[in-house]
């Protein structure tokens, strides 16, 4: 179920050129987008856009809980599913950084377990990559059916995914990992593995990025999100921002909705590193700020040298069986877990249900905007997704 938002959604939308107006353009750009949520395709959304200075535009709109009549704030945090996944990637070139892993070292280096390429065994997958989605791993039937868990045991009537499970059927990441990529892991299959070599074929691959995550934590010693918390959320001051309902305000959470406007069950994620990470518009902005900084060797939470490699794109056409060339296609190249599309636009898209999420930057205008959405996307919400972006890009670096 979880992917890079819709590919359709990535191909089609295009520059916007939307008239000027006369008043200020904050007040033009709120104005236009709360006339874009009267139209009722997404039940509330939150965007941003800021340069290298920081957050220069933040705002919230629609509803994040309906039935509690509680409106989408500046304060409001939601799952950003797989844009997560930069995250991982900034804290792996920390521990890089720490002298406590290297992104050329096998990832069985660190593993408690073993995982081997079936199809070349004599090749070890790298952190490499797994980063740059090279690993030759898929995503087998059991991400989607296993890896959605229900928080409660108790959701009213709230709608349920077919595939949400019981909360007793949590798993740690490590045991979720080991059961789909060890040899003798319950749910092992070597069909989970391309028939290419690991460096070889690009394949988007969230069991990929959870593996990753689950190699760092083996490294450094360090849980996951405590780690992020110390390198990333803390020195960004990303006070909103956390991959667990007890590590921020749950209360500002806000809930998720199909498209056809109905609640629905709150839920976890057992590969949590690739699509949990639970933030506000207001945080996300400051994390892409720093993206743009350390584009330009200005960085803080990186040393230059990391940020040089956090942007390097790896990948080359023979490594592709087909790729768009799309504006906001975040898979035309990749850096470390961050997407390269062929038109400057740097960063990553995310879906999951009920969430779809964009954050890109320019890097030649070195100005960047995301959006934030806690709805199922039907034709009328993706033609709306496509409205807002385009709204955000009209007014990028007015303010």
């Amino acid at each position: 179920m979880r992917y890079s938002i819709y590919l359709f959604l990535l191909i089609f939308i295009a520059r916007a050129g939307l008239a000027q107006t006369g008043w200020p353009p904050k007040e033009a750009l709120t104005d236009t987008l709360e006339a874009i949520c009267d139209s009722g395709a997404l039940v509330g959304f939150s965007v941003a856009l800021v340069d290298a200075e920081g957050v220069q535009y933040v705002k919230g709109f629609g509803s994040a809980d309906l039935a509690a009549q509680k409106a989408y704030d500046i304060h409001t945090i939601q799952n950003i599913a797989s844009i997560s996944k930069t995250f991982i990637g900034i804290a792996l070139l920390k521990a890089q950084e720490m002298g406590q892993l290297d992104l050329d070292d096998p990832v069985n280096k660190y593993l408690p377990f073993e995982v081997i390429h079936p199809y070349f065994p004599e090749i070890p997958i790298t952190l490499r990559h797994l980063v740059t989605h090279t690993s030759g791993i898929t995503d087998p039937d059991e991400y989607d059916e296993k890896g959605y868990i229900l928080r409660t045991a108790e959701n009213g009537e709230d709608a349920v995914y077919a595939n949400f499970l019981p909360p007793s059927h949590m798993l740690s990441l490590e045991d979720f990992q080991q059961r789909i990529l060890s040899q003798d892991g319950q749910w092992y299959r070597k069909k989970t593995f391309l028939k290419k070599k690991p460096g070889g074929r690009f394949e988007y691959s969230n069991i990929g990025a959870g593996l990753a995550a689950l190699a760092l934590e083996k490294a450094t010693e360090t849980p996951f999100n405590d780690f992020t918390r110390t390198y990333i959320f803390k020195p960004l001051e990303m006070s909103h921002s956390g991959w667990f309902p007890s590590e921020v305000d749950f209360s500002k959470h806000s809930r998720t909705y199909t498209d056809t406007g109905l609640p629905l069950a709150p839920y976890s994620l057992v590969n949590f590193p690739d699509g949990g990470l639970m933030t506000s518009a207001e945080d996300l902005g400051k994390y892409l700020s720093e993206l743009i900084r350390g584009y330009t060797g200005k960085g803080r939470i990186l040393a230059p040298e990391s940020f040089k490699e956090l942007f390097k794109p790896h990948l080359q056409a023979a490594q592709f069986t087909s790729r768009s060339d799309g504006v906001y296609n975040d898979e035309y190249n990749m850096g470390v877990f961050i997407g390269f599309s062929s038109h400057d636009q740097i960063g990553h898209t995310g879906g999951d249900p009920g969430v779809s999420t964009f954050m890109f930057f320019n890097a030649k205008t070195l100005t960047g905007k995301l959006l934030l959405v806690n709805t199922d996307l039907d034709q009328k919400g993706v033609e709306t997704f496509k409205e807002i972006w385009k709204t955000l890009e009209a007014f990028e670096g007015q303010f």
